[in-house]
C-alpha cells in the first residue's frame, strides 16, 4: 500500500434518467469520498445492455483512485451513492439509474458473501475493460493477468466511446 492508500477501480453504469448525467454525477460523488486520492475517471462509453434487451443502451465509465477505506466500507459507500441517485434493485441486469461495481482493490483477491474482487464479470465485459485501459493501460489484474491480454480476448462488438 502506498502512502495514498490502495488503488481502487470502480465500474460505473447507467441507462435510466439521463444516463450521461447519472454517470458524471457518480464520478463527482466518488471523487469526493473521504480518503479518496488521485481520482481519475475514464472517457464514457455507450454499450448494449446485458441480459434483457428491451431496455436502453448503457453509458459506462471506470473511476480509479487511491483509498485507505477497506473494501466493504467502499461497497457500502457505493450502495449509498446508488440509492441517492434513485437505484432500486429489482430485475437482475435490468435497467438502472446507477450501478457501481468494485472492480479491483489493489492486488487483492477477495471472496466473501457480499463481495468478490476482482469483479467476476470483468474479463468478459468490454464496457469495463476499455475504460479501465484508458486510465490504467499497464494494469495487471490479480489472478487474471495483464489488462491488455484481457482486452485481446474480449469482443468489442457494440461498444462505442463517446467523444
Amino acid at each position: 500500500m502506498s502512502d495514498d492508500g490502495v488503488q481502487v477501480f470502480v465500474g460505473i453504469g447507467s441507462n435510466q434518467e439521463q444516463p450521461l448525467n447519472q454517470v458524471a454525477r457518480a464520478c463527482a460523488t466518488l471523487a469526493g469520498l473521504p480518503q479518496c486520492r488521485n481520482f481519475q475517471c475514464s472517457p464514457f462509453y455507450r454499450s448494449p445492455p446485458m441480459g434483457p434487451q428491451d431496455q436502453p443502451d448503457y453509458i459506462n465509465a471506470v473511476a480509479g483512485f487511491y483509498s485507505h477505506q477497506d473494501p466493504h466500507a467502499l461497497l457500502k459507500a457505493f450502495q449509498t451513492i446508488e440509492r441517492r441517485q434513485g437505484r432500486t434493485r429489482t430485475l437482475r441486469w435490468g435497467p438502472r439509474t446507477l450501478d457501481l461495481d468494485l472492480l479491483l482493490y489493489g492486488d487483492q483477491v477477495i471472496v466473501t458473501d457480499d463481495l468478490t474482487v476482482p469483479h467476476p464479470g470483468l474479463p468478459e465485459r468490454a464496457f469495463v475493460l476499455y475504460p479501465l485501459y484508458d486510465i490504467s493501460p499497464q494494469l495487471v489484474v490479480p489472478g487474471l493477468g495483464p489488462l491488455v491480454e484481457l482486452l485481446e480476448r474480449c469482443s468489442a462488438e457494440g461498444i462505442r466511446r463517446i467523444e
